[in-house]
């Protein structure tokens, strides 16, 4: 059968960095860092006091005050950028077939307020049982996607994808997916998390994989660099609406880029480690490129995962270098997570997007809090990281990393048009 295209039409950020795209691009576009002192929980006490939340975000003209009641964070997240990316698609809901439009929606944790809150509540009682009648529809990971659903009376596919930090990346593969099988028109796809609690925190640092420099929460995620030691935890949702092109065409809608190529795999390796080698990794990226039908030479940018981990880092690099050979030293690479910390479930969605507004706007955020001298020996500093300054740049192909616990590997392709 004859693939159908899929475009990208409309986008919808939250970050640490502003709570809509046109901000969150501006602030990355000047190397602006969302961490600062945690605030939605009393942190002294961990080993990690700081974050990327999101900041000053008015629900009110959304949701009523029920709605804010019952819906965890996380779901505010994802209401928030899905409202920006179905206006900015400019799209007309009462002239869509409502049965060929869905919801693809990841995330990686789901309500981790709503379950600390309520376990909180419970082992401070007398031990009688006392749970939100919410609790259960507030935490499950899938919410966001129905309560999307709901909301635009899309009744097409509906489900979520949960990989770990590569959960909104395999949203997107699904969406485009179903798009290109003939089986919907549009879907909203991306992903949304607010993991900055209690067991967020403390969970990821018993893994010792948070950054502890809390004298200096604006320089702590370093990409790259040798002085690396960790990750920012980061909050909030990225939405796409996924079209096919022949739709979009017709009613006139605006196009930001196709999606051309798709390459998943698994490590195969480890319980939270990535294979040092980045085997499963290059395997991800060999795979979109190949699907694109493009030659290695075409790549312009890749948005790394690049989380400021010493393993996870020095494994990408890896993968890039050991795939494109010479290429790799023409290529801009860059990691969004150095300003908007690692958002987890949300991630992919949002640097999908950066790679997106890159190609529109043919400039390349930055990989800040790189330091003269600042230089790991295993890494080949002649490869452009995009350090601390943006870069203009014409960019015809960009790919967006993500890679998570439990070996979950994805790499998405993007072509301008």
């Amino acid at each position: 059968m004859q693939l159908k295209r899929v475009v990208i039409t409309g986008l919808g950020m939250v970050t640490s960095l502003g709570n809509d795209m046109t901000t969150t691009w501006h602030n990355l576009l000047l190397g602006k860092s969302g961490a600062e002192e945690i605030t939605h929980f009393d942190a002294t006490k961990f080993k990690t006091h700081f974050a990327c939340e999101v900041k000053n975000l008015d629900m009110s003209s959304l949701l009523d005050i029920k709605e804010l009641r019952r819906y965890d964070r996380y779901i505010h997240y994802a209401i928030k950028s899905a409202e920006e990316a179905i206006q900015d698609a400019n799209i007309k809901i009462e002239q869509e077939d409502l049965l060929r439009c869905g919801v693809i929606y990841g995330s990686g944790m789901g309500g981790v307020n709503t379950l600390d809150v309520n376990i909180g509540n419970f082992g401070a009682s007398d031990g009688t049982p006392r749970y939100s009648p919410f609790f259960i529809p507030m935490i499950i990971t899938n919410m966001a996607a129905g309560l999307l659903a709901i909301r635009y009376g899309f009744k097409g596919v509906n489900f979520a994808t949960t990989s770990a930090c590569s959960s909104s990346a395999h949203a997107i593969a699904n969406a485009c997916y179903q798009i290109r099988m003939g089986l919907a028109d549009i879907i909203l796809t991306g992903g949304a998390e607010a993991a900055i609690e209690c067991s967020g925190i403390g969970g990821f640092n018993a893994l010792h994989a948070l950054s502890t420099r809390n004298d200096s929460p604006q320089t702590a995620c370093r990409p790259f660099s040798a002085s690396r030691d960790g990750f920012v935890l980061g909050e909030g949702a990225g939405t796409l609406v996924l079209e096919e092109y022949e739709h979009a065409i017709a009613r006139g809608a605006h196009i930001y880029a196709e999606i051309v190529g798709i390459g998943l795999t698994a490590d195969a390796y480890h319980l939270t480690a990535s294979d040092p080698k980045g085997i499963g990794a290059k395997n991800a990226m060999q795979l979109a490129i190949k699907e694109a039908n493009i030659s290695l030479e075409q790549v312009d940018y890749i948005n790394t995962h690049g989380t400021s981990t010493p393993i996870g880092d020095l494994a990408e690099v890896q993968a890039i270098q050991t795939l494109f050979g010479k290429h790799a030293y023409n290529i801009n690479l860059t990691s969004s997570k150095s300003m908007t910390g690692h958002m987890l479930g949300a991630t992919g969605a949002i640097e999908a997007i950066i790679s997106v507004l890159s190609m529109k706007h043919s400039m390349v955020t930055p990989t800040i809090n790189h330091e003269e001298g600042d230089e790991d020996p295993n890494i080949d500093y002649k490869l452009n990281f995009t350090f601390n300054q943006a870069q203009a740049r014409n960019i015809q192909y960009a790919m967006s990393n993500n890679f998570g616990f439990g070996g979950h590997n994805a790499s998405l392709l993007f072509k301008k048009l």
